[in-house]
Parts: structure tokens; sequence; C-alpha cells
């Protein structure tokens, strides 16, 4: 794919059942918000993970001399190195190191962090010839590289969506780091994983070219192992709008992420034009079912994080839908530090234990 007229094409000749195409619309809008991370590394960019045929944002962090890095030396610089965050990381974070190398890159999976329905990988590209790891005369800010494959790891059976985006601590190194968020509607606390990775490229702007920067085919397996650390809110609780009524199932929250569950009594009805490009109708669906659930985390400090736009997906049940939204967290907040989660303003206080 040469160009970004390609690119979109290639979006526009995909095809999705309709509950992939509602999920598909919900992470999108939840990108399209451009969430913004205060971070001490500097971030080449991040785009939506849409789908395993499309060139995603990759890069992880860094291992010396053979030598693992720990999960506080990796998660820490990216979601918040406070004493009370560092102790939910060494409670939570597991190392992984696994690894593949192609074509003078290595690329390694450096470790996990997670709760039931939600992960967090970081993986360390890695030159070794020594060599910076994008060409001097482009600057890091703004550009935007990209994998294909399945471009992270694979082990959930149920739907997903997510997010990648590339860190670099020093663009004067031989180093990227990549950050890879997952959430599920099944369970992702055991599994093996399956890390595919092929032909990195970065965006040159201007040129508007996806220029190759490595050949390669990188591909590993690891074992996913780690505790929930999620508390759990809800059952039975209702509210209404936009004409339909919703039932809150369970609401989980961790210090890493948050997820809801919730049925819908009645079903969208979906376009199934087969285009590969959404139908007004089914946009404006979607967001009915998923996007206008409010969804507001408040801290104990009063800030109130909105994660209304987080990716979800729906499900047709016997007349009714069944739905779940949920999103990683920007930074490590302690559940002593969250107050409480409002979910179609049912509120629900979150228990510190």
């Amino acid at each position: 794919m040469s160009n970004l007229s390609e690119y979109k094409q290639s979006l526009d000749s995909l095809r999705f059942t309709p509950e992939q195409t509602a999920q598909l619309a919900a992470s999108a809008a939840k990108e399209a918000a451009r969430r913004t991370r205060r971070m001490s590394r500097r971030p080449l960019g991040r785009m939506a993970v849409i789908a395993a045929a499309v060139a995603v944002v990759l890069a992880v962090g860094s291992s010396a001399a053979g030598i693992l890095p720990t999960p506080i030396d990796v998660f820490a610089p990216l979601f918040g190195g406070a004493a009370s965050q560092t102790q939910v990381i060494d409670k939570i974070g597991h190392p992984i190191g696994a690894s593949d190398t192609d074509h003078g890159i290595t690329i390694s999976a450096d470790a996990i962090m997670g709760d039931e329905y939600n992960a967090v990988i970081v993986y360390t590209l890695t030159r070794e010839d020594g060599e910076r790891f994008l060409p001097a005369d482009k600057a890091p800010d703004g550009t935007y590289l990209m994998v294909g494959g399945s471009g992270g790891a694979s082990w959930a059976k149920g739907g997903s969506h997510g997010s990648a985006w590339f860190v670099d601590q020093d663009p004067e190194d031989n180093m990227v780091q990549y950050v890879e968020a997952v959430s599920s509607d099944v369970s992702l606390t055991r599994g093996t994983a399956m890390a595919k990775f092929e032909d990195l490229r970065y965006w040159d702007p201007e040129t508007e070219q996806a220029e190759l920067l490595c050949e390669g085919n990188w591909k590993f397996r690891f074992e996913v192992d780690y505790e929930d650390c999620s508390v759990r809110m809800g059952g039975g609780e209702t509210f209404s709008q936009d004409g339909l009524n919703f039932t809150i199932g369970t609401v989980s929250v961790s210090p890493i992420a948050v997820k809801v569950n919730y049925t819908v009594d009645s079903e969208p009805v979906w376009s199934n034009s087969g285009s590969g490009r959404q139908d007004p109708e089914d946009a404006r669906q979607a967001r009915q079912y998923l996007e206008n659930v409010e969804i507001l985390l408040t801290k104990t400090d009063g800030t109130v994080v909105d994660l209304s736009t987080s990716g979800g997906s729906i499900r047709p049940e016997n007349g009714a839908s069944a739905c779940s939204k949920g999103q990683v967290l920007e930074e490590i907040t302690p559940l002593e530090e969250l107050a409480s989660i409002s979910v179609g303003g049912v509120v629900f206080p979150i228990p510190a234990e």
C-alpha cells in the first residue's frame, strides 16, 4: 500500500457483519476524540486498531544485554510513576520476554498488565545494527509507524477492540516503544497469545506515501496468565433515553480500565448494504445503543473522566440487544483514588478493596 488513497480504498473494500460494523464505529469514535496523554516519552502517533488487514501503529519498551525489564520499568513512564501507581504495577504487571528477529530488527514483548476484560502489552522494536530507528531526516513528531500482519497479539475468543501507539524514549537511539491496549467481550486473563507483525513502514507527510522502513515477518507466542484486579458493581438498575430502555448488568472497574455490560429492550435494524461503508442510519443506531450511553468516572479529588466514547459491541439477543463498552484508562488510578462511576445517570460508589 504505497499511498493514502490506496489505504482508504482498502478500508472501503473491507466487509463486516452489522455487529462488527457497530463495534468498529464505536472504536473509531473513541479514537476520533484524540485523547491526550501526558507522557515522559515522546509519542510517535496513534491510530485505532480497526482490522487485521489494516496497518497499525506499533512499538514497545526496552531490554538491554538480555536482561528482562521489570513491569515497573516498562509501564511507569507510560501510565504514571507516582508511588501509588507503581504499587499497582508491581501487583498486577507481569514480564513476558518473548521475541523474534528478522531483517535486523528484533520485536520483543516486554510486559503485560490487565483485568478480566482489558489488557495492555508493551513491546520493544530494536535495530540490531545500533543505528537510530527512524531516518535522521525524519522528525519523530507526527511520523506514523505502521506494520502489517495482525499488528499485535491475539488470544481473545470473543469480540475485541482497542488501540495502539508508538512512543520514542530517545529519537537518537535504536529503539522505539509500542503500546497495545485491548478490550474484549470475554475474559483475557488466560490464554496463549500469538503476535504477528509484517513489513514496518512509516508515513511521510511530505510525500504522502507509506515508506518502507524494513521488510520482515515477526511471529512469536507467549502465555497470558495474570490475576483480575477489578471490582464489580451493578445488577438490574435501569434508565431510559432516546426512546430505549436500558438495564445495567455488570460494571467492572480496575486501576487500569472500565467495562460496562447492559441490555437494551430492542434490536437495531441494520442496513446490510454490503458496501463496507457504514450507512448513516447504522451510524445513528450505533450512537443510540453505544456512544450516547454516558459513562463518567469520578475520582476522589473531584476530577471527572468522560468514557462515553469507549469502544464496544452490540449483540442481538431474543428481541433485545446485549451491549458492552469499555476501554483502558490513560493512566493508572488506584481504586482508593476512585469515588464512583455513573452509567446512564445511575451512580455506583467504587469500593476501595
